[in-house]
């Protein structure tokens, strides 16, 4: 089974969801990496989960928005926008944090899902994950997903253990 195959299986997608969005940021001509778990997974053994997180470059947040609302149910918290659709049970996540606009440019093409995508680089993946994992407002059991998602970036790249605060690091598992 192809990876894009698998995921379009686990994550119920009947919708195209993924496709969906990629074509009408691909056709808006909007700048984009991956970041997130699926960023992760981009670097390190890959994990199944139902996310993918995105950052817009700032410009094209306000356009593209109108025309993510014609096609999917999107739904705005602080920090992010959630895209979802009926038939699909993948969260599209469009960070909004300005200190995420920096990877854009960094960002490289890497293989997500079966797709080649910007993903962010790695230092900046991990510094992403750094970020959720120091946040007081998030839930506890995201924390640790973001811990272990830590841990996975440290062990493919060992140097990178020296970015990493020692307050993440006392809580990594030796």
């Amino acid at each position: 089974m192809l990876a894009r195959d698998y995921w379009k299986a686990v994550t119920v997608d009947r919708s195209d969801l993924l496709d969906r969005v990629l074509a009408l940021l691909r056709e808006s001509d909007v700048r984009f990496c991956v970041i997130g778990g699926q960023g992760v997974n981009a670097y390190a053994e890959p994990v199944v989960s139902l996310d993918l997180d995105l950052v817009l470059a700032a410009d094209a947040v306000e356009r593209i928005r109108p025309l993510l609302e014609k096609e999917f149910r999107v739904e705005s918290f602080g920090h992010s926008l959630n895209i979802s659709s009926a038939g699909s049970d993948l969260r599209v996540q469009i960070q909004l944090d300005p200190r995420y606009q920096p990877f854009i440019p960094r960002a490289s093409q890497r293989n997500v899902l079966g797709e080649s995508l910007p993903v962010a680089a790695m230092e900046d993946v991990l510094l992403g994950k750094i970020w959720a994992a120091l946040d007081p407002g998030q839930r506890a059991s995201k924390r640790q997903k973001d811990l272990a998602d830590i841990s996975r970036l440290i062990e493919r790249e060992p140097k990178l253990r020296s970015t990493v605060p020692q307050e993440i690091l006392d809580r990594l598992l030796p």
